[in-house]
Parts: structure tokens; C-alpha cells; sequence
């Protein structure tokens, strides 16, 4: 048996269908037929029921995907842990990224990094914007995804990812949550809640009473889990940054629209990094990134 009948069985399996899966791993159909009747033949079982285009998976075809799953995962973590140990060219990127981020192009691009680039050290950092801008100027940081507070430098690259709109997450239980959008106004009474490090508590206080406008009492936390349940239990609100479509689903906390004056409150998201600090690997990281948005 073969690591690669195995990869071969496992993208079938997969894909549900021999002709995506052939394409996924560039090979032809035939080939990838072959191969996993070669394998049943080695094996002297069935691994797959053929119904004229579909198939379903025998019990021994099922305890051998589950099997190979742990082989695969294993081999690939070796190939990881070989390559770094005898890379001569020893390189870290260190990342960071806004606490009040929560979607998930940043963690989708550096999943893609890491395949592409698997002898490079990655690490990565959350922090307030000014922590990451600090990090940035002080040489810690490589490259930082961050929303746009201040002009632009001509000492970074500035590169534009996406626009922002901001919302706010309110429990359903409060009458607010039955209207459409909100206006700052509507919800001058009740308490923001913001994630954010201690270390970082006056910066995000001083934004979103001056940008924003929202000039409520704060309540800071640690963890987006701890601020829903804040949400619900306390009948706060937390605005948030949405990126794309606002796709929502919670029967306890409702996602609503914010507006100043009647207009949507936007902002940048940016990646931010030296141009003294020139790198292949920053730059390339970059362009993933972007292709995310």
C-alpha cells in the first residue's frame, strides 16, 4: 500500500466523485480509478459500492478513510517538523492583528501561508491599533492587519484591504433589536461593551467617543465569548466591524446596522508593514491576504 493511494482514496471520499477529485490532486480519472481498485485488490476488500456515478463507502472502506486520516496528519506534521529542521534559511514572520477583528480572512491567509511555506516560522500577535503600531515601529512585528486611524505614512506600506461597516450586537430580548438600523441616539442609555487588553482601554474609549460619537458607559472585557454573555445578562451592546455581507445567525444577540445621521459609519482595514522592512515573505503574505477580502 501507498501513502498516495491513500491521499488518492481519501480526496475521493472527499469530493464525493472520482472526476473533482481527479482534478483536486491533477491527475486524470482513470488513473485515480485505478489506483483505488489497485488498492482494493492489494487490501482483498471492497472499500467502495459503485451506483453507476455515485458510490458509498463499505465498513472497511469507512474504518480505512477514518485510519488514513490520522496517517496523513501525522505525515504531513512530520514533513512540517523535517523541513524546518533542515532549512538553512531559518525565517520567522511575525504577524499582528486588531482585537476588535473577528472575521476570518487574516486565519484563512495564514492557513495558506503555512502550506505554501512551511519552513517559515510563523507567529502571530492580537493588541489594541496602537499596540500593532507600536509593534510595527519598533521592529517586532512584520506586518499588521489593522483598521485605519490616522493618515497614512509614507514610512509604511498602506495596503487597502476591504471597508468596514460597523454594527452592533444587542440582545434580543431588548426592544431595540425589533428595528432595522440604529441610530447612535437610540442607544445613548445603555453600555458599550469593548474587547480589548487593559493596556489598551483609553485608546478604544477616546475613538469611539471622538470618531464614533457613541459617548457611553464602557465595559471592557477579554474575550468575545465574555461580551455576548455581557450582551445578554447585562443588556449591553457591542459594536462590531462587518466586513462583506453581515451573515447572523444567534437567537439571543441580534447583528443591527449602526448610523450616524442617517448614514453608515465605514472605515478602512488595512495591511500595514515597513518599506524599509523589504521581504519576499512579507510582501507575499500581503497578497494573500488581499485575495481573502
Amino acid at each position: 500500500m501507498l501513502f498516495k493511494q491513500l491521499e488518492y482514496f481519501g480526496a475521493v471520499v472527499e469530493h464525493g466523485n472520482f472526476y473533482i477529485a481527479a482534478e483536486h490532486i491533477h491527475i486524470s480519472e482513470s488513473a485515480i480509478s485505478q489506483q483505488i481498485k489497485k488498492l482494493e485488490d492489494e487490501l482483498g476488500v471492497k472499500l467502495l459500492e459503485r451506483h453507476n456515478r455515485t458510490f458509498s463507502l463499505t465498513l472497511a472502506g469507512e474504518l480505512l478513510y477514518k485510519k488514513s486520516l490520522v496517517i496523513r496528519s501525522d505525515v504531513s506534521q512530520m514533513l512540517r517538523e523535517v523541513k524546518k529542521c533542515g532549512s538553512t534559511d531559518s525565517k520567522a514572520l511575525h504577524l499582528g492583528y486588531y482585537k476588535g477583528y473577528h472575521s476570518t480572512e487574516f486565519s484563512e491567509a495564514v492557513s495558506e501561508f503555512a502550506e505554501k511555506y512551511p519552513s517559515i516560522n510563523i507567529k502571530v500577535e492580537t493588541g489594541s491599533h496602537d499596540e500593532l503600531y507600536h509593534g510595527l515601529l519598533d521592529g517586532h512585528l512584520d506586518l499588521i492587519l489593522n483598521d485605519q486611524r490616522r493618515a497614512f505614512s509614507n514610512a509604511f506600506h498602506n495596503l487597502i484591504l476591504s471597508k468596514s461597516k460597523t454594527f452592533v450586537e444587542i440582545s434580543t430580548r431588548n426592544p431595540l433589536s425589533k428595528l432595522s438600523s440604529l441610530e447612535i441616539s437610540d442607544i445613548k442609555n445603555l453600555p458599550c461593551i469593548l474587547i480589548i487588553s487593559t493596556a489598551g482601554q483609553d485608546e478604544e474609549r477616546s475613538y469611539y467617543d471622538e470618531y464614533v460619537g457613541l459617548h457611553s458607559q464602557y465595559i471592557f472585557v477579554e474575550s468575545i465569548q465574555e461580551a455576548r454573555l455581557k450582551i445578554i445578562a447585562e443588556g449591553g451592546y457591542m459594536p462590531v466591524d462587518v466586513i462583506g455581507d453581515n451573515v447572523w445567525f444567534d437567537t439571543a444577540v441580534s447583528r443591527i446596522p449602526l448610523l450616524r445621521n442617517g448614514e453608515t459609519i465605514e472605515k478602512n482595514y488595512c495591511a500595514f508593514w515597513k518599506k524599509e522592512n523589504l521581504g519576499f515573505y512579507i510582501e507575499e503574505f500581503a497578497n494573500i491576504l488581499k485575495s481573502k477580502f
